[in-house]
């Protein structure tokens, strides 16, 4: 094998790899192998994603530990296997080129068996956190087509249930996910069509808001005031908040003794959020 320069990877030795995905007894190797090189090679997602049989290889390894996630049994080293597996599909759900096939393929429901894991131990948590990094890389460009997958296959319960129950950085990314949903137009009727859905985003919300006042997490909080702020956009979901519905720690602004000193953005959505819930009494609507 030729040597390569510090940063550059061996072509030759990336096909080898993505060949040897095909073998089981190879296959954990490569994984580790393709998922540490994933963000020096460009078009590795389409690479991927065109190689004969690859992306069945990567979801046969996912489909195998789904015996052990109830009861859970799952181990350190088959989590570390699996999030490798996750890590290349994220590599595919990130790029331009691969994502619709991605979506037509329905390969995000592959990974919702491990968002509805409830277990603490860190193998499951790994393995929640790197699900939830898949469907983050979806969202993060601005495409309709992903945030019209997500609600026809109903994820909101997943992510709420994460961001109520999870680790800090798990309800980081389920909370990003939800801005995201909530910031498409569309994302935000889904959410606002009933009282229901609607309550059972908001009770979400309010228990991360009384739990951040606990133990505050600056980058978690950011994420909580954009998804109030988004919400105040539609009309009713507005006058519902300013009854009842949003915590007192917004309302009065003791929120911004939790919000660093650098941190402008999550300041001018409290300053946003207020202005917009004082208005909302001019124009009473309600569910």
């Amino acid at each position: 094998m030729t040597s390569s320069p510090k940063g550059s990877v061996d072509r030759e030795q990336i096909y080898q790899w993505v060949q040897n995905l095909l073998n089981p007894e190879t296959r954990e190797q490569s994984l580790a192998e393709l998922s540490k090189k994933r963000e020096l090679v460009p078009d590795l997602a389409p690479l991927l994603w065109h190689s004969f049989g690859t992306i069945t290889a990567l979801l046969q390894e996912i489909i195998a530990i789904y015996p052990l996630i109830s009861p859970p049994q799952l181990t350190a080293q088959q989590s570390n296997s699996v999030c490798n597996a996750l890590a290349l599909l994220q590599c595919v759900a990130s790029h331009q080129e691969t994502r619709s096939y991605f979506l037509m393929a329905n390969i995000p429901l592959f990974l919702y068996p491990f968002l509805h894991t409830t277990s603490k131990l860190r193998q499951f948590e790994y393995l929640r956190l790197t699900s939830l990094g898949v469907v983050g890389a979806l969202v993060k460009p601005d495409d309709k087509e992903v945030i019209q997958f997500l609600l026809n296959t109903e994820i909101i319960p997943l992510l709420l249930r994460i961001m109520e129950h999870g680790s800090e950085l798990s309800k980081t990314v389920a909370t990003f996910i939800l801005q995201k949903i909530l910031l498409d137009d569309h994302g935000l009727a889904y959410i606002c069509y009933t009282y229901e859905r609607f309550k059972s985003v908001t009770s979400v919300l309010q228990s991360m808001v009384d739990s951040l006042v606990r133990e505050p997490s600056g980058r978690l909080l950011k994420h909580v005031v954009r998804c109030y702020l988004r919400l105040t956009d539609n009309p009713r979901a507005k006058e519902a908040l300013n009854r009842t519905l949003m915590p007192e720690q917004l309302k009065d602004g003791s929120i911004n003794k939790m919000i660093k000193q650098d941190d402008n953005s999550t300041k001018r959505w409290v300053q946003m959020l207020q202005r917009n819930l004082s208005n909302s009494k001019n124009t009473p609507q309600q569910f």
